[in-house]
């Protein structure tokens, strides 16, 4: 017997009471240092090796379990199968750093991760970047199956990272289909899931077109833990990690 759709608490087998499932979804985008000067600098989206070990840690030791993708996505159709408190380690743009600095970590943890990759730049570097972020690589078709080999889940960053409001309605569907055809070819795992460029999903039409182009999610960039079930699978919040985030008061809510 499943738990039926409620708001705040769930009935559970035989008429019990269950809490409703809580999904803290972490927002990263490089792990480590910057390139050494003059080539880099220090920004918000940075997280050195300790913090980030800090981070997982505090999961861990407050009791929230990680989830691969595969079990967050049955967890959309199916709350009731997830823990009362679970959390997803999520990434965006692939840099190389994912596969040399991140996935130790991750291993050390025993934490799957999901990486969101623009497919337009596997390979290449960040310059949708250019100026706003120092210049880095990104990881090419070799990193992210060894990523794969590794736990983590590579999804949808659409193809040319542009934001969605600035496109009409031909290029978000080529966004769509195109990077979500085109990793399913490279890597032969389906890819269900998107991560809109910069957070930004474009008009309410952009959620039908996540539909019928075939992802079962999409996700959005700040926000606070999610409660389950989720009122929009394709308008899914998730906690934007930065160096100097309070994990603690995030999950807690008091942010």
């Amino acid at each position: 017997m499943r738990a039926t759709s409620c708001r705040g608490y769930c009935l559970g087998p035989w008429g019990s009471v269950m809490t409703e499932p809580r999904v803290a979804i972490l927002g990263f985008h490089k792990i480590g240092a910057p390139p050494p000067p003059p080539a880099g600098w220090e920004s918000w989206f940075y997280v050195s090796e300790e913090i980030f070990a800090r981070f997982l840690g505090e999961l861990s030791d407050e009791g929230w379990e990680f989830l691969d993708h595969a079990r967050f996505l049955r967890g959309l159709e199916h709350p009731d199968t997830l823990p009362p408190r679970s959390a997803l380690i999520t990434f965006d743009d692939g840099y190389r750093s994912m596969r040399d600095t991140t996935l130790p970590w991750l291993r050390r943890f025993d934490a799957p991760g999901v990486l969101f990759v623009p497919t337009d730049y596997v390979g290449g570097r960040n310059s949708f970047d250019r100026g706003v972020e120092p210049d880095e690589p990104i990881c090419s078709w070799d990193d992210l199956r060894v990523l794969h080999e590794g736990d983590v889940a590579i999804q949808s960053h659409a193809t040319s990272h542009r934001s969605f409001s600035t496109l009409d309605e031909a290029e978000r569907a080529h966004e769509l289909a195109h990077s979500k055809a085109l990793l399913e070819k490279r890597l032969g795992e389906p890819v269900d899931s998107i991560a809109f460029p910069y957070g930004d999903p474009g008009p309410e039409s952009s959620h039908d077109q996540a539909a019928a182009a075939g992802y079962s999610a999409a996700f959005l960039y700040r926000g606070s833990p999610v409660r389950m079930p989720v009122a929009d699978p394709y308008r899914i919040e998730r906690i934007a990690m930065g160096a100097n985030t309070d994990l603690l008061a995030e999950l807690r809510g008091d942010s």
